[in-house]
């Protein structure tokens, strides 16, 4: 999928929403478990019941690789159900991978050919040789974790070196990059505050946002600071969607909460 066609989706729904498919057994309702495949139940049940509302889908790999293969197949079973009933949804592989060369190359093959993703994320810690090999895809996104919403960003992201801060070295240097104009960046919505200063270095550059909802962050200012000529923000909500309700009418609940969130947007894209 390329920026243009989802910039055209985003406009069609009036909507940026990005819902994140993060199955927990634990937490979805009690009478799916009786399902053969209680993961790809439950996500076939909230696609069914918010694809018209959102333009994207996230899951986050771990959630499934924790119950193995049986997980890994309710993924695979999950892209495929998406790439064929909703193929103008842009899906994102969470998988936060990041390695050098010929394993990155093998990362990208397994998300980008197997899988048939659109988008994959991954750590830029070790450098341009360790995100180029995913950005050598065609019509294939590379979204690269830039400012995160979690406290121990603080740890590194926001540090100065020679003057600057880290995850501004990391947005600048990686614009130099083979296909650069693959990348996107996932930036927090808890750090709202940011984006001005991200606008400045990326300013059309699609950015992935988490932390809405459950984490604290504000949707308008979110937007004020990073919304950009063509929109350009993929806003992402997880738990507060999907958990709305643990009962039987867990989709239609769901639907309910991404329909709040999209009127939320309409209003802004206005």
């Amino acid at each position: 999928m390329t920026t243009q066609q989802l910039t055209e989706q985003i406009k069609k729904k009036k909507s940026f929403l990005c819902i994140g498919l993060d199955v927990d057994l634990n937490k979805i309702p009690k009478h799916l478990l009786k399902d053969e495949d209680p993961i790809f139940a439950f996500n076939k049940a909230i696609i069914d019941a918010t694809h018209n509302l959102c333009v994207a889908y996230k899951p986050n790999t771990a959630f499934y690789e924790a119950y193995g293969l049986k997980g890994w197949k309710a993924l695979e079973k999950t892209i495929s159900y998406l790439n064929k009933n909703h193929p103008e949804i842009f899906t994102i592989a969470d998988a936060k991978r990041g390695d050098i060369g010929n394993t990155s190359t093998m990362y990208a093959k397994a998300f980008f050919e197997d899988l048939a993703f659109d988008s994959v994320t991954v750590a830029p810690y070790m450098g341009k040789d360790s995100v180029e090999p995913f950005l050598a895809f065609k019509n294939k996104h590379t979204i690269m974790l830039a400012l995160t919403s979690n406290q121990g960003a603080f740890d590194f992201q926001t540090k100065t070196v020679d003057g600057k801060e880290l995850y501004k070295q990391v947005l600048e240097t990686s614009k130099s990059w083979v296909n650069s104009k693959n990348l996107m960046y996932v930036v927090g919505a808890t750090k709202a505050e940011y984006f001005a200063d991200i606008r400045q270095i990326i300013p059309d550059s699609f950015l992935l946002v988490p932390g809405v909802g459950a984490q604290g962050g504000n949707l308008q200012d979110v937007c004020k600071y990073g919304m950009s000529s063509n929109v350009g923000l993929l806003i992402n909500s997880s738990r507060g969607i999907i958990y709305a309700s643990n009962e039987i009418d867990f989709a239609q609940a769901a639907a309910l909460k991404a329909s709040e969130l999209q009127k939320q947007m309409e209003v802004i894209l206005e």
